[in-house]
């Protein structure tokens, strides 16, 4: 009887300084120990200078691999089929003054989105009719309302997308996080998608010759 081994194909890894990628890189195996032992020490890929940052390692890779060494194991797939494999380029030094304009540039585009926002919405008159209301004066600069708005939105902000730099007031993820996280997905999926168009292209141009 040949001997079972589960193969679970990881969605992403991330690859820096080096060029091998070995099975226990991209796969999580059960089986017999001494079988998938030998088989997470196999190399399924090496990376070349002409690669993109970009590689996918698909299971059937995983499976021909592993089937020149053990050729009476049996190989089950669970999960996802194929693995991105990113490549991390060599970081560049940071350029102090892009990071100063880059951060210039941000902090002046929400500043005024938020002074837009507020002429729309005639925030000013608000706040006047409000301390007409609570004290029977007329203002027309109700610091008294102004300063705690502008410091509660600040605070708000920074509550919203729970950080505050790099300190976390929490572990549920913020907001942006979650976009991030669903546009990541979205990414994978036409990267994958993408890959196999592109495989399938090459399968018909070479039918053609």
């Amino acid at each position: 009887m040949d001997e079972l081994v589960y193969v679970r194909m990881r969605n992403r890894v991330l690859v820096a300084g080096r060029s091998h990628i070995y099975v226990r890189d991209i796969a999580k195996l059960i089986g017999p120990q001494e079988i998938t032992e030998h088989i997470r020490n196999l190399q399924i890929y090496e990376i070349k200078k002409s690669d993109r940052n970009i590689i996918i390692i698909d299971f059937i890779q995983v499976l021909e691999k592993v089937l020149e060494v053990y050729g009476q194991v049996e190989i089950q797939a669970v999960g996802p089929n194929q693995t991105i494999i990113e490549v991390k380029q060599k970081t560049r030094k940071l350029d102090s003054g892009l990071f100063v304009f880059v951060w210039l540039l941000l902090f002046v585009g929400a500043a005024l989105t938020i002074m837009n926002f507020h002429e729309d919405v005639s925030m000013p008159i608000v706040h006047q009719k409000l301390y007409a209301l609570m004290t029977g004066k007329h203002e027309a600069k109700p610091l008294i309302l102004q300063i705690p708005y502008s410091i509660g939105l600040g605070v708000g902000m920074v509550l919203f997308f729970n950080h505050f730099f790099k300190k976390r007031f929490n572990e549920e993820p913020s907001p942006l996080e979650v976009e991030m996280f669903n546009y990541q997905q979205d990414l994978d999926r036409y990267v994958m998608i993408k890959e196999n168009k592109e495989s399938t292209t090459h399968l018909n141009d070479h039918s053609n010759h």
